[in-house]
């Protein structure tokens, strides 16, 4: 039986790997030898040329926002600009809501 895999990004790099999950070991990048950050299993990578893509996906991993399956399919709403992390970052700042929440939030009402 195969293994589950997972995605793990490298954001100096921008790139990402799909290795078996496994808690206890933590993942270095083959390319630059800096830790892989645990992306999730439902991660789609952006291409490396897409830098604002990128700087997207390096606000949410810091944030804590994974990309994992739930249990009706993929991760739920993540946002995909600048602009909607703005956003969310302000309304967290003004209702003081979790930033980790906040970002994954669909209305910022």
């Amino acid at each position: 039986m195969a293994t589950a895999r997972t995605s793990y990004v490298c954001l100096a790099c921008r790139a990402s790997y799909k290795q078996p999950y496994d808690r206890t070991r933590q993942r270095s990048c083959p390319r630059c030898a800096e830790p892989l950050i645990h992306a999730g299993s439902a991660f789609a990578p952006p291409r490396r040329r897409d830098t604002a893509a990128w700087r997207t996906l390096t606000v949410l991993l810091n944030a804590g926002v994974g990309f994992h399956k739930s249990c009706c399919g993929g991760p739920g709403y993540r946002p995909r600009t600048l602009r909607e992390i703005r956003e969310r970052m302000t309304y967290a700042e003004r209702s003081g809501e979790p930033v980790a929440r906040a970002l994954v939030r669909y209305n910022v009402s």
